[in-house]
């Protein structure tokens, strides 16, 4: 996708006082500045600016019924954006904040729609990484940020990819190296009667029961086809995610039965020309005969998985892949929130045998 946007000088720097004090002054005269999170690297503006909140959808080329999320520092920054919050979101606020966790909210009526992609609810979430908690001080603002990509690119979890999408966008990326966990915050609305998670992630469903009770996974989440019958709840599901440029394809049943088909469709599509990657794991990689093969991590560590898959995308990117076979995940736990991703960035092409 092709996006016009101004273009300025971009500059990726370290970590110290006088770049969190550049960056706060960006963000309060309404400009961009990407930095780190817990999760992945985020496109940061004041949330309270809808100027500001639409240059980040003109940065990212993202479609403006998005809603962005909010990153606060603090609770009484919470009270800046949000009403009515029930007495669950609390507790849930209390047990996972700071960290990887976003809450959909009511909106208070001075939060821009810009900001919530014309919605009466605002997507909130307090961040752990220092960096992240810093610069929301430092600017004296809440901060709403996406992901600092170009929007259906692979989440950026190191400075560099921001720059590969970024660079001439925005006037500056702090780099705080490699991000921890690597896959983007679970999202749970806790405007209705039962809370509904809108995006898998880190915190899972489990660990927000033993919290709250019961709690509701979305259709358009656990689907494992693109269902034309079902509405996603959040604007943003609907729109194709994490994708590298070439087809990814996703192959799950029984292990012996799995190495076998991607290393014959593998072949196939190498006898006929083109360039073939292949994603596995530590315990498989030995398995698989052709191709270009990526280790994703290892399935004894499911972490592992979540901080290496986007940048192993973008390495099929950098490698020139047409078409990338890979197998799938136990769908449980963080597990749930891999395949969830990997399903989106494969545009839900499923072999199952």
């Amino acid at each position: 996708m092709d996006i016009e946007v101004n273009t300025v000088e971009t500059k990726l720097t370290d970590i110290d006082a006088a770049s969190l004090e550049e960056a706060g002054e960006i963000i309060r005269a309404g400009g961009l500045v990407a930095f780190p999170t817990e999760t992945v690297y985020g496109l940061g503006a004041d949330a309270m600016n809808g100027a500001a909140a639409a240059r980040i959808y003109e940065a990212k080329g993202r479609p403006s019924d998005n809603p962005l999320i909010v990153h606060i520092a603090d609770m009484e920054q919470l009270d800046l954006v949000a009403r009515d919050i029930p007495k669950p979101a609390r507790q849930i606020m209390e047990a996972f904040w700071p960290g990887p966790l976003t809450v959909i909210l009511h909106k208070k009526e001075e939060v821009p729609d810009g900001t919530t992609g014309g919605l009466q609810t605002v997507a909130v979430r307090m961040p752990s990484h220092p960096t992240a908690q810093a610069l929301i001080r430092e600017s004296g603002r809440v901060i709403a940020a996406p992901s600092a990509n170009t929007s259906g690119r692979p989440s950026p979890t190191m400075a560099e990819h921001v720059l590969e999408d970024m660079d001439g966008r925005i006037p500056l990326i702090l780099d705080g190296g490699p991000v921890g966990i690597g896959i983007e915050s679970t999202i749970v609305d806790m405007t209705g009667e039962v809370p509904m998670i809108l995006r898998p992630g880190y915190i899972t469903k489990s660990m927000l029961e033993d919290v709250v009770g019961t709690v509701q996974v979305d259709p358009a989440v656990s689907g494992r086809t693109m269902q034309k019958d079902i509405v996603a709840k959040a604007p943003g599901m609907k729109y194709r995610h994490y994708a590298p440029k070439g087809q990814l394809i996703l192959v799950e049943g029984p292990r012996n039965a799995v190495v076998d088909k991607i290393n014959s469709l593998a072949e196939e599509k190498m006898q006929q020309g083109y360039h073939v990657g292949i994603l596995a794991t530590d315990e498989g990689m030995a398995d698989y005969r052709v191709g270009y093969r990526m280790s994703i991590g290892s399935r004894e560590r499911p972490d592992s998985i979540a901080a290496n898959l986007y940048k192993v995308l973008r390495e099929c990117d950098e490698q020139k892949l047409d078409y990338i076979y890979s197998e799938s995940f136990f769908e449980e736990g963080l597990g749930n929130a891999i395949m969830n991703r990997m399903l989106k960035a494969a545009g839900y092409h499923l072999i199952s045998l």
